[in-house]
């Protein structure tokens, strides 16, 4: 590898324009190809951005590409990311890392058996507003944590999305949907879960699709829709978790953590900005913080970055393959819990992620 990570895509869809756009800008990386199974999309995006056009294949076997970019839908991403990695190149994902535990474990294995890398989205938890917060976490601000909240509840993607049947059938749902923003954030702040306590139901067994073209058109239910629980850190801190597509409106916080010193409230993580507020007992009021620490004016493609400074100084990459697996085995094993009717141990663990300086760029880390 030179000076500069070069980078194929996998996947042109539509999430690809944000991820072009923001690497674009970015010191340390370079796109070069893209590869699509649809051959007229990826020479349409080809054309615009510069880049040559390939099969999946030919990016795979492609000596001028360094690491995959993996942006295909959730049910190819263990099987291109296996096949990447099998060809020599550093992969790096949209959420989540695979569907299930059974298919994301071979990813890191083939990683650790080849020295490559594996990194993943979210890399929204490097920003200014999750990384604000760890500040003020780490330097006591709010003394001892002991307790938090998380909370993502919404009527469900029908009524705006003009094909949503996809979000209720087996690897979706709210907490597989919007799960790795959340978790990926209070492990960030928290550390590792290390058991689980969970309860799941289904509001309704059919939805009708809201606009579009399939306006009216109903479709069964396959998976629970409302998901609960209790998430027991190893640092001894108690988050109390939902994830609902059966919620019209709820006045609850993102994420708020608790300590013997005061409340943090954390912007919402499925942003990379956002106000920090701290509510402090001693003047009875929320203030909100100076930003303190993230990647400023960040967004897709950071944690990319990110991962290609890791690799030319043989250092750490924030949003990583272990950390996706653990935040996928978490909510696994909560799914695990609510169908059991019994508290689950997490089997995974991983390193709390290094926080990111204020002022620091992905290329200087």
């Amino acid at each position: 590898m030179g000076d500069s990570l070069r980078i194929g895509f996998v996947g042109t869809g539509t999430i690809s324009a944000t991820y072009f756009d923001h690497l674009a800008k970015l010191n340390g990386v370079e796109v070069v190809a893209a590869a699509d199974l649809d051959a007229a999309r990826v020479k349409k995006v080809a054309e615009e951005r510069g880049i040559r056009a390939l099969t999946p294949d030919e990016l795979y076997a492609d000596p001028d590409v360094d690491a995959v970019l993996n942006l295909t839908i959730p049910a190819a991403h263990a099987s291109v990311s296996l096949a990447a990695l099998g060809a020599g190149k550093h992969v790096y994902g949209e959420k989540p890392l695979a569907v299930t535990r059974q298919e994301a474990r071979p990813i890191l294995e083939a990683a650790d058996a080849t020295g490559l890398r594996v990194g993943c989205a979210p890399d929204t938890v490097l920003g200014t507003g999750t990384q604000t917060a760890r500040v003020l976490l780490d330097r006591g601000d709010i003394g001892q944590p002991t307790a938090a909240t998380a909370f993502f509840t919404s009527p469900g993607p029908e009524p705006w999305h003009p094909d949503p049947e996809f979000y209720y059938k087996p690897g979706g749902g709210p907490l597989l949907d919007m799960g790795p923003y959340y978790l990926s954030a209070l492990v960030t702040l928290l550390g590792p879960v290390k058991t689980v306590t969970g309860r799941s139901t289904r509001a309704k067994l059919e939805r009708t699709v809201g606009s579009g073209p399939k306006q009216g058109t109903s479709f069964t239910v396959d998976v629970e829709t409302h998901i609960t629980g209790v998430l027991e850190h190893e640092s001894g801190v108690l988050t109390t978790v939902i994830t609902s597509f059966d919620v019209w409106g709820a006045r609850l916080p993102r994420i708020e953590i608790y300590g013997s010193d005061g409340t943090l409230s954390v912007p919402d993580p499925n942003t990379f900005a956002g106000d920090v507020e701290v509510y402090s007992p001693s003047s009875h009021e929320w203030s909100v913080a100076e930003t303190a620490g993230g990647y400023a004016e960040s967004g897709r493609g950071f944690g990319l970055a990110d991962m290609a400074r890791a690799i030319r100084t043989d250092g750490k990459h924030r949003a990583s393959g272990a950390l996706a697996f653990h935040v996928l085995d978490v909510m696994e094993s909560l799914l695990d819990s609510a169908m059991q009717e019994k508290a689950v141990n997490v089997e995974s663990t991983v390193e709390r992620p290094d926080a990111v300086p204020l002022g620091a760029t992905p290329d200087q880390g």
